[in-house]
């Protein structure tokens, strides 16, 4: 119905519509772009002057849609959009000041927008990447489902419930709420797939990361919240027995040893699992929700494949550098704190048994050496007193057993320095002096001598002490374990860390 009485121009209809067959191809490569076997629209009920749309049901059968990205990067949507924009251009350079007038007609149409249920039936969306080589196609099918309740009203949410198969087999769904029609949009919506082959994406993971994909399957689940231009997103991801294959040379790949960060991430079962939240605003030109996820996923790797123990430590221990064990000086004993970060230790390589550990000991050449020192001194002390056990008829026991009391020590002293056979300070006739007791420790301990076989002997040994837990526990496999011996007696310097240390690598 038209009406040119009263304020201007009014215009209304009511009715049933069906659009059938409808046809359209991108004229740039002559491929299909949208076709669709039919366009129920039930109940229409439009109006200009004021101008609102009302639709009871939009019944849309049979359709599809291509999706491109161009050997260039572009994509074919793109192209659409600038032919859009250029027809917009050309319009309003013949209608003149009327432009303004008719460019805000759609939005008002928006604020009084109705369309109760929209259904989907057949759908089909095919995606192909002609900017990698090999090419890669993906394929949705069987996409139907409904979308309830959309209106323009600022309270109004639309129910979403759509399904489908990514190639054949693989279910994938979209639920949740939206209101695309208000001023702000709004969108609640989780995104669900799981079991999606993996081995066909060998076209990115070449590229990006080097390795064809043997192997392996694809989970996630994504939730996205928009609202008030905010974004508030989750991505769980699930990978299952990923295993990479081949070597492929490419410019573009990662340099991070990747099967190695891959082993970090994998579990026992063969599984990773990762959360990866974003948040940002959508007034912000630079915010890229997949941008962020590539740059989270790259400082993942980053982090697994440079500093594998923090990254250990951080997954089973609470963010301790699983990374190495410190000793007291002169010690090989391994303490409650170091059985505890061993206990983390164990678990991690319990739960990643692809990784191989290196154990690798050192001495800290001036304290260890002091403390080595003082160690020979004592114990000359103690073998004095043993000797005075057996002599007397009692038991013998292991020398680091026996104590020197306070009120022996000048005792054993005295006699452990008449027993040294270095040159000593004598009187007038050639006797050895009797000397006080800080004089008989300064000459005994200025004597000792450690060599760099004593601190070897020392580092050795708290390697294996540390490896002889670890094969304990029962959890690590006796051949991922491995001894190495260090290419120097003090390990690399490390701020507030002992040098008298064990080291650990993964081999």
């Amino acid at each position: 119905m038209i009406n040119k009485k009263g304020s201007g121009l009014q215009a209304s209809y009511k009715g049933d519509t069906i659009l059938s067959l409808f046809s359209s191809i991108d004229k740039a490569h002559a491929e299909d772009f949208l076709t669709w076997e039919s366009l129920h629209l039930n109940d229409l009920n439009v109006g200009y002057s004021p101008t609102y749309v009302h639709v009871t049901t939009a019944a849309l059968t049979d359709f599809y849609t291509r999706i491109i990205i161009h050997p260039d990067g572009s994509l074919n949507l793109q192209h659409l959009v600038e032919a859009k924009s250029g027809e917009a251009e050309s319009s309003r350079t013949v209608q003149g000041p009327t432009a303004d007038t008719a460019a805000a007609t759609p939005d008002k149409a928006l604020r009084d927008t109705r369309i109760e249920r929209v259904t989907l039936q057949g759908g089909r969306i095919n995606f192909s990447d002609r900017s990698i080589k090999p090419n890669y196609s993906l394929n949705l099918v069987e996409m139907g489902g409904r979308i309830s309740g959309l209106s323009s009203e600022e309270t109004t949410l639309a129910d979403v419930e759509v399904r489908g198969k990514l190639g054949q087999h693989t279910p994938i769904e979209i639920i949740g709420k939206i209101n695309p029609l208000r001023k702000d949009l709004f969108v609640d919506l989780k995104v669900k797939t799981q079991d999606v082959d993996l081995s066909p994406m060998t076209p990115y993971s070449g590229k990006y990361i080097g390795y064809t994909i043997q192997k392996g399957k694809l989970s996630f689940d994504f939730s996205y919240l928009i609202d008030k231009r905010k974004l508030n997103s989750q991505h769980v991801v699930f990978l299952d027995q990923l295993t990479l294959g081949d070597q492929v040379d490419s410019p573009h790949a990662t340099r991070l040893p990747v099967r190695l960060a891959i082993a970090l991430l994998k579990d026992r079962n063969g599984e990773i699992h990762l959360e990866l939240p974003v948040t940002g605003s959508l007034d912000d030109p630079k915010f890229s929700v997949w941008g962020i996820i590539v740059q989270i996923l790259n400082n993942l790797l980053t982090r697994a494949a440079t500093s594998p123990f923090a990254f250990l430590g951080a997954a089973f221990g609470g963010g301790e550098d699983l990374g190495y064990l410190e000793f007291d000086y002169g010690s090989v004993a391994i303490g409650d704190p170091n059985l505890k970060k061993l206990d983390t230790l164990i678990k991690a390589l319990s739960d990643r048994p692809s990784l191989k550990l290196g154990i690798e000991g050192h001495a800290d050449v001036e304290k260890d050496t002091e403390e080595l020192r003082q160690q020979f001194f004592t114990r000359k002390l103690k073998v004095q007193k043993l000797n005075e056990r057996v002599k007397q008829g009692l038991p013998a026991v292991p020398v680091d057993g026996l104590k020197v009391e306070p009120n022996e020590y000048e005792k054993y002293l005295t006699i452990a320095y008449k027993a040294e056979r270095f040159p000593k300070p004598k009187n007038i006739l050639g006797l050895a002096k009797s000397l006080p007791v800080p004089e008989m420790e300064k000459l005994m301990l200025t004597n000792i001598e450690i060599k760099d076989d004593d601190l070897r002997s020392l580092a050795s040994q708290r390697s294996i002490g540390v490896k002889a837990i670890i094969l304990k526990s029962g959890k690590v496999e006796p051949g991922r374990v491995f001894i190495i011996e260090p290419k120097s007696l003090p390990p690399e310097s490390r701020e507030k860390v002992r040098d008298s240390r064990v080291d650990f690598k993964i081999i």
